[in-house]
């Protein structure tokens, strides 16, 4: 094995971490008779070789010893391999192989299409795989074909024909998916793959083979799937939980049968009802401190008391294809959270949770029934349902008695204690406080009692409003107590945030303290969050003046702070005094300067100002012109309130909102005071629109949800503004 390895000059190749000189070891890793040391050796293959789905040269170079152990029987855990190969060589160009040789990407994508030709010439290899004794390698085997093999009739033939006999029911579903992912490449078998699929989905096959059958119609042809999908979705997983599939300790014996597949629909329905599919066991592995090996337990932690686990993957893929059927999609996730059966609750409040990060619509009741999950006595529930209300704010009301109740009943989960950080609220109660429920306020009293108080209790509280006004004076003790050193930031930050939410007035002192006493380490950070504060607090907060003034006079003298503290400085001086002759020239100078981040401090703190600010309209306006999208956005609305014409303006916020939709809340809060001709065209558009605003594939942000509703409030008002107008 691996004839040839020594000539490759493995230390002149790189992967992530500079030179490739200990590629070998870990490739030998790959044939070792130790499991620990195979898992060990893929965790480092995936860490450094392909580092986050790059490929380096020394990933080209390691792909034929890839395919050498991916063909010898006598090498173990081939499967995880073989997905090895299929990331490497199956990554979607885009398009990026026709870039410019002289394009800083032409390297990696160069890279890619080279590695994708290389696992191709050697995809062969994955034909024999398809009945190896090795479950884990039939289970890998059959996507690494559809995404790589180069004959997809070949393929899919061989996939129809391998259903017929398999006895596992993972690797059934993976002949499925596999056929999917044809369709998806090669838009000429898709008929085919469809009539195929259309055929599976009906009896007398196994629920669980009908599910994974409409699954991948979802995925490849939504458009095929049967009018009433949601009640035979629901109707499948009746059937899965009144025969729930458990693993056989003799998956393939006589007592296994298989499931009929006939070479198109026709045949579909001539035979009798089949067993059950089995599903091998999987062997116990030692436990590895590697990133694989975490994932690995995590992933059989959350599998473990499940009658049928893939269940989920399942459901999974049949909501993405699914993607804007929102009612069809709320409907079908209400049926699994009414369900008897704990696992489909919690994979039902999980995918939930991306419906609601990705789709606007009515969720009042999927979200009382979420609510309904936290009196769950398993724990894996009940918390996941905490932890998703959470990301709902405002949109967890119809969950807040529940909340209430677990909050109530559970005193020890108030707060999360962490092995390396400080301590956070717990997920019920930070989600009630989130949803601005005022029985959230005596609990949150009661952490701040702790000798270390939660570190994100300031960042709920501006969802609380005036009802968490009692916990501004231990706040101030809190600031007040706080050591004046190198974690001020850290620990000062969350208290700064909360004062500032609650425009606790009266806090100005410990505010001032903490603004002289910062030391250089984030000395601006702390400042900045000061000055926001400060300038929350407004009039109230008349005798931080003096040290304002002076802090203006010390900007750029060696003092370490920027044009942009000056800025914010100048416009916590207006919000406390009201009067634009002292800070009009220290935002004109700002505006004019080099850093973007001053530019944009100036044009908001100016834009505060409205028409008092109207003299620095001529520098606001040279903002227009910026090559920073948010500069041109920040001057655009300044100018706009400044001078009271959006004029010049507002063809810049348009393209703004049209081109950058995460400028479209700032515009539409300027939008809900301001007048514009064409705004209620974007302002029905937005308002119409499923999709929230800043959802995005394969991410997500903690407020995404709350800054989406955000905006649909917004547009709500500046339309009943435009109306009236």
């Amino acid at each position: 094995m691996f004839g040839g390895i020594d000539e490759v000059d493995w230390a002149s190749l790189a992967h992530a971490y500079g030179p490739a000189d200990d590629v070998p070891h870990m490739l030998f890793g790959l044939a070792s008779a130790d499991p620990a040391e195979r898992e060990t050796a893929l965790d480092g293959m995936y860490g450094s070789v392909h580092h986050q789905g790059d490929v380096y040269d020394s990933t080209l170079a390691c792909i034929p010893f890839l395919i050498e152990l991916v063909a010898d029987p006598a090498v173990q855990d081939r499967g995880g391999i073989v997905e090895l190969l299929t990331s490497i060589g199956g990554i979607d160009l885009d398009g990026d192989d026709e870039l410019d040789p002289e394009d800083e990407e032409f390297e990696h994508a160069a890279n890619y299409a080279m590695a994708s030709s290389a696992v191709t010439a050697g995809a062969d290899v994955f034909l024999a795989l398809v009945d190896a004794e090795d479950r884990g390698v039939r289970l890998t085997a059959p996507l690494a074909l559809a995404t790589l093999h180069d004959d997809p009739e070949l393929v899919l033939g061989l996939l129809r024909e391998r259903l017929g006999v398999e006895p596992d029911v993972e690797v059934r579903f993976a002949c499925v998916e596999a056929a999917g992912r044809i369709a998806l490449r090669h838009r000429g078998l898709a008929p085919e793959v469809v009539e195929w699929l259309t055929g599976l989905t009906r009896a007398p096959y196994h629920p669980g083979l009908r599910l994974a059958a409409l699954a991948q119609l979802a995925r490849c042809a939504p458009d095929a799937l049967p009018a009433d999908v949601v009640p035979g979705v629901t109707g499948l997983l009746r059937e899965l939980r009144a025969e729930p599939v458990t693993a056989s300790p003799a998956a393939g014996s006589a007592g296994t049968a298989a499931e009929p597949v006939g070479p198109c629909a026709e045949s579909v329905g001539s035979c009798a009802e089949p067993a059950a599919p089995a599903t091998e066991p999987v062997p116990e592995r030692p436990s590895t401190p590697t990133l694989l090996g975490r994932l690995r337990e995590m992933h059989e932690a959350d599998r473990a008391g499940r009658g049928a686990p893939w269940t989920a993957d399942l459901l999974r893929t049949l909501h993405s294809g699914l993607g804007d059927r929102v009612d069809d999609r709320i409907a079908l996730l209400a049926d699994q959270l009414c369900s008897p059966d704990w696992s489909q609750r919690i994979d039902a409040v999980r995918m939930s949770s991306g419906l609601l990060r990705t789709w606007r619509g009515a969720y009042h009741e999927l979200v009382g029934l979420i609510g309904e999950q936290l009196a769950d006595p398993e724990k894996r529930l009940a918390d996941a349902a905490a932890d998703a209300l959470g990301e709902l704010f405002g949109l967890a009301a119809p969950a807040a008695d529940a909340l209430a109740d677990r909050v109530a009943a559970d005193p020890g989960a108030w707060v999360r204690e962490w092995e390396n950080g400080p301590p956070t609220l717990g997920s019920a109660l930070a989600a009630l406080a989130r949803a601005g429920d005022r029985r959230a306020v005596p609990v949150l009293a009661r952490t701040l009692q702790r000798p270390e108080a939660p570190h994100d209790l300031g960042y709920v509280l501006d969802h609380l409003g005036a009802a968490a006004a009692s916990l501004a004076p231990a706040l101030r003790h809190r600031l007040g107590e706080i050591e004046l050193d190198e974690r001020l930031y850290d620990r000062a930050g969350p208290l700064l945030y909360g004062l500032t939410a609650l425009r606790a007035a009266d806090a100005v002192p410990e505010v001032l303290r903490v603004l002289r006493g910062a030391p250089d380490y984030r000395r601006e950070w702390v400042a900045e969050s000061a000055l926001r504060a400060l300038t929350a607090f407004g009039p109230g907060a008349r005798e931080a003046v003096p040290e304002l003034r002076e802090l203006l006079r010390c900007v750029g003298v060696g003092s370490g702070f920027s044009e942009s503290l000056a800025a914010r400085t100048a416009g916590a001086l207006w919000a406390i005094e009201g009067d634009a002759e002292p800070v009009l020239p220290v935002l004109r100078a700002a505006l004019s300067g080099a850093d973007s981040g001053a530019r944009r401090s100036a044009a908001r703190a100016l834009g505060a100002l409205g028409p008092a600010g109207e003299e620095a309209a001529g520098a606001l306006g040279d903002l227009l012109r910026a090559a920073e999208p948010w500069t041109r956005v920040d001057g655009a609305i300044a100018l706009w309130r400044v001078t009271g014409d959006h004029g010049r303006a507002w063809p810049v916020l348009l393209a703004a909102w049209e081109g950058l939709p995460n400028t479209r809340v700032p515009i539409a809060e300027c939008l809900a005071e301001l007048t514009a001709e064409g705004a209620e065209r974007i302002l029905r558009d937005e308002l119409a629109a499923v999709r929230r605003h800043n959802a995005i594939d394969g991410g997500y942000g903690s407020h995404d949800i709350f800054t989406d509703e955000k905006l649909l409030a917004l547009c709500r008002r500046a339309l009943t503004r435009e109306r009236t107008a």
